[in-house]
């Protein structure tokens, strides 16, 4: 195990991977657990997709592709917001609206320019080869802000996620910490895209926190939870993919899927044998 691991870190791009995957997924899983709650999971789903129409512009002018990516996501991300709290458009319909024309949108201007080419069908489905020092850096940066934000706001975002109303009665600003989180979200989705594709990379909000949600019956341990499996089914899927040359984004929605399962089945045992004292 030492030696695998010694060879597959002898090589750069992998322990770029490893290094922005495991900020991005910890981030991911964190932010995962309020959008769940708030029943606005898939945000990230429409997001991507907006990642993908923004990163298709960047690529047809020769620009950096996060300078471009990560602008526009955000804009995208407050729009959804205002959408959903100021018209009759609400929610999934929404999502739908935005990330549908997204999509579009970079398809046109993809078959335009350059043709379905290698880059993108990397930012479709993920390489872990097409992250350079400079993404990391910035992945590193921006990946600290989310986190930091997230532990200092952590009481507002507990008291947002489950009761709203409540929140503002008490004069906590939700509309502002709203913002925060489809910010912060927009941000992590930008930069996970690079590895996970625009196709699979909301599986990193979603699947930590419905996981974790079969055992766990508290905001705190589910966060915990969600954390621990996102960050070890991204190094699992890693070295699955780098031992047996399989598509790195797949192979960790994979694993989350293994972990979905086997944390369901322990709900599942435990459900029966309380029954079973019970009778």
């Amino acid at each position: 195990m030492v030696g695998f691991l010694h060879d597959m870190l002898s090589y750069p791009f992998m322990v770029r991977a490893l290094i922005v995957g495991t900020v991005v997924a910890l981030c991911a899983s964190l932010l995962g657990v309020s959008l769940v709650l708030k029943r606005y999971s898939m945000i990230g789903d429409g997001l991507s997709h907006v990642g993908f129409g923004a990163l298709a512009l960047a690529t047809a002018m020769n620009a950096a592709p996060l300078t471009i990516a990560i602008p526009v996501v955000v804009t995208a991300s407050f729009l959804l917001l205002r959408l959903s709290a100021n018209s009759k458009i609400k929610g999934d319909a929404a999502i739908a609206l935005i990330s549908t024309g997204a999509l579009a949108t970079g398809v046109m201007i993809v078959s335009m320019t350059t043709g379905m080419n290698t880059d993108v069908n990397n930012y479709l489905f993920g390489s872990i080869l097409g992250m350079s020092s400079s993404d990391v850096n910035l992945s590193l940066v921006l990946s600290a802000v989310v986190l930091l934000l997230f532990v200092v706001l952590y009481n507002r975002i507990f008291a947002i996620t489950f009761d709203e109303t409540f929140a503002r009665a008490t004069g906590t600003r939700s509309g502002l910490f709203n913002m925060l989180i489809a910010l912060m979200s927009a941000l992590i989705i930008v930069l996970g895209m690079r590895m996970m594709g625009a196709l699979l990379i909301s599986s990193l909000i979603v699947f930590p926190a419905l996981t974790s949600m079969r055992l766990c019956r508290t905001f705190r341990s589910v966060i915990i939870h969600a954390a621990m499996i996102s960050v070890a089914c991204l190094w699992i899927g890693i070295m699955i993919s780098y031992c047996y040359a399989t598509p790195t984004g797949a192979s960790i929605v994979l694993c989350h899927m293994a972990a979905f399962g086997l944390y369901w089945l322990a709900s599942l045992l435990i459900r029966t044998g309380l029954s079973g004292k019970r009778g």
